[in-house]
Parts: C-alpha cells; structure tokens; sequence
C-alpha cells in the first residue's frame, strides 16, 4: 500500500497583462491586510495584554473594505486576504507556543510576492487552471504531470525577485515505497567534501556560489552605479535577482538529485544533528557553510524517508565522531580543523578524518535504532506530520558497535 500525502507540485507560468497586474493587486492587498491585521494585534498585544482572534480579525477586514481609504480591497477576490489572516493566526500560535518568534511585517522589497488560493477560488477543469477576477486559464508549463485524477485543493500563486511566475497545486498524492534493502549509511556533513559516506564515498561540494561569484559581484557593482528610484536601478536589480537565483535552482536541483539517491539506496540513514545558526558566527567560514545548505539535505532527508519508508536517525550534536577511533573506541585529543588524516595513539589505527566520522555516525545511530535506549522524537516534520529520531547525549563509546 503506498503512503497518502499531500504534495505541491510546482510550475512556472507566464501570465498576460491583464493577469498580472491583477496579481500584482493581490499581492500588494495580501500584503497590506496582513500588516495592518498584525499592527492590531500587536496594539492589543503590548497595549492591553488581550490577544485578537482570527474571527475578531476577519471582522476587521469587513469594516476595512466599508472604509473609502481601504475600497479597493474589494477589487481583488477576498480568499487571498482570508487566507492572509489565517497565516497570522497560524504565526501568533507559534509565537505563543514559544515554537517561533514574533510576527514580523511583510516588506514590499524583501518579503516573498504571494497569494494563496483555496477551492472556492480558482478553478480547475480539464488541466486549465483559472483563478478569481480571472477570465482565461494560466499559461502553465507543465514540466511534469501531475497525479492522475488529481484535484488541487490549494493553488500558490508567486513571483520570485527576478520576476519570474510560479503556481503551486497542492494534491493528494500515493507514493509508493521504496523497495527494502538491508543498506545503512551514515553521513558526515563538510565544506570541501560536501557528504562523505560510511561506505567511503566522497561526494564533492559543487560550490554554487562560488562558481558564480564572479558574475553576481559585477551584477552588484553595476546596481551600485545606478541612481535609486530610477528605471536603469530597477533593471539592474532583476539582474542580480537572477544570478541569485540561478544559484538556488543548481543548489536546489544537487540536492534533491543526492537525497533521492541516499534515500533510494538505503533503509536507514544517520546523520548529525549540526546547530547550523552557530556555526555561521564563524566569519571565515559562513559564507561556505551558507553555501553548502546542510539544513535544506537535512529537511529533504526527513520527509523523503518518511515518503518512502525509510529510516532517519539523528545523532546528537555532541557526539565526538571525528577524534572517536573507530577501531579501538579510543576518544582522542582535540582534533582542529585542517587535521584531515589522524593515527590513534591507543592503537595505531590511521584515520582519514571523515570517513571515521561517518562510520561512527553510522554505528551510533544503529545501536541507538537497535536498542532504542536514549532515543526520543525530533521534531516534526511540516511536509510529513512524522518525526524522525534523535540520540540524546551519552558517553561516546557507550553501546557502539565497531565497524
């Protein structure tokens, strides 16, 4: 039996004149009921510690629309804002809930151009898909075909930096399990080798940024030349808007291509739980690190084995698997970072760096998968509604078969 799941399928779209400067209306009244619902709550919040419901909210919006300041709210569909509501109720719980911070305001520059659709709203009729206020179809790309019989139940309308449209249709889809396999692998996370595997394989940092730095530094030397407010300014902006993006969709595409194999290859991965956010106080290396994108492997290894029925085991941050010897258990001296090839001083044994660390990462999360002694959840996973599995800290040896 495959696994039901709900997945957005995302496509890029070319909108006419017309539909797109009724999106760009959408998206600036989105933006404007979102700040000014959040600027309420926040006055009640601080001014008289009362907290304002979605309901209380919502209401608000209907006496805006009466207001002659605030009419034209009533020239794009009203889902789009309810919706806009929603995500703040959705981001008071959180904060309230001490699982996030404080709301912020959606900035016309920096914050993500965006508009949510729900059923009521668009349209769906022989692969056609037309939304609200709309009188023809979007013209989609179809890159790959959605689930058979499919019905989207939630369409994301978008436009990114450098200007480019995107929909998101959220389906119901049946993934299928991945056939069994008896293989483990355990992953240690680095800059130079981006993941070097258990089994000895090193797989290479493509450096994205890297290879392009030199084209988005000219692009930003151009835009620093440019008058602000100007037309030549803004052009120049969508310039570095899209070398920006050209390196997200290379980093995007790597790593989607590496974990579908992991997981693919594998019924159990191991990997380290890193505290991304304080290694980027380090200045020498946050540009790398930034680069690399261990959080974004981490969030695809998480729900595509629990799509997949996979395994995914995450062993503490503390866990000294680099200076741990793997053939005698022997917990070494520090160990810095350009050290890459290390002998164990109990037994002789010579280390490459990484290698020794995946093995130990790998047989730490199998004794802890085994046994399931000091194994608590981890967070849960907003794509999956699972968990995956976390080590708690014990001492380094302790249980840990040798490979």
């Amino acid at each position: 039996m495959g696994r039901q799941v709900k997945r957005a399928f995302r496509y890029r779209f070319y909108p006419t004149g017309e539909q797109a400067a009724e999106l760009s209306r959408t998206f600036g009244c989105v933006r404007l009921v979102y700040n000014k619902a959040l600027e309420e709550r926040t006055r009640a919040w601080y001014g008289e510690k009362r907290r304002i419901s979605y309901v209380q909210s919502s209401a608000a919006l209907t006496q805006w629309k009466k207001t002659k300041e605030l009419a034209f709210l009533t020239e794009v569909s009203s889902v789009p804002l309810q919706q806009a509501l929603r995500h703040l109720q959705t981001a008071f719980a959180n904060f309230f809930a001490k699982r996030a911070k404080y709301p912020r305001y959606k900035s016309r520059k920096k914050s993500r151009a965006s508009a949510e659709y729900t059923r009521s709203a668009f349209t769906w009729r022989e692969g056609q898909l037309t939304l609200a206020k709309m009188a023809q179809p979007l013209d989609i790309r179809w890159s790959r075909p959605l689930p058979e019989d499919a019905e989207p139940t939630t369409v994301s309308v978008s436009r990114d930096a450098a200007g480019r449209w995107f929909v998101s249709l959220l389906c119901e889809d049946t993934i299928a399990p991945a056939p069994a396999t008896n293989a483990a692998v355990g992953l240690d996370a680095g800059i130079t080798t981006l993941v070097t595997l258990s089994t000895g394989e090193k797989i290479a940092n493509p450096r994205h940024e890297r290879q392009d730095r030199a084209r988005l530094a000219r692009a930003q030397r151009e835009l620093s030349r440019k008058v602000k407010g100007s037309a030549n300014r803004e052009k120049a902006r969508h310039k570095v808007a899209k070398v920006h993006a050209r390196i997200a969709d290379r980093r995007r595409d790597f790593l989607h291509k590496l974990s579908t194999r992991l997981v693919r290859e594998n019924q159990t991965v191991v990997i380290e739980d890193l505290t991304v956010r304080n290694l980027l106080k380090n200045g020498h290396l946050a540009r790398a690190i930034s680069d690399a994108a261990w959080t974004d492997l981490r969030m695809m290894l998480e729900y595509k084995c629990a799509w997949y029925g996979r395994e995914l085991v995450v062993i503490d941050r503390f866990f000294p698997s680099s200076k741990l010897c793997g053939n005698c258990g022997t917990v070494g001296a520090k160990l810095p970072l350009h050290v890459r090839e290390w002998t164990c001083e109990h037994c002789g044994a010579v280390h490459d760096r990484d290698v020794n660390a995946a093995r130990n990462i790998l047989a730490a999360g199998l004794a802890a998968s085994a046994c399931g002694d000091g194994v608590r959840p981890q967070r849960e996973s907003s794509r999956t509604g699972r968990s995956s599995v976390k080590q708690e800290p014990q001492r380094a040896t302790a249980g840990i078969p040798r490979l």
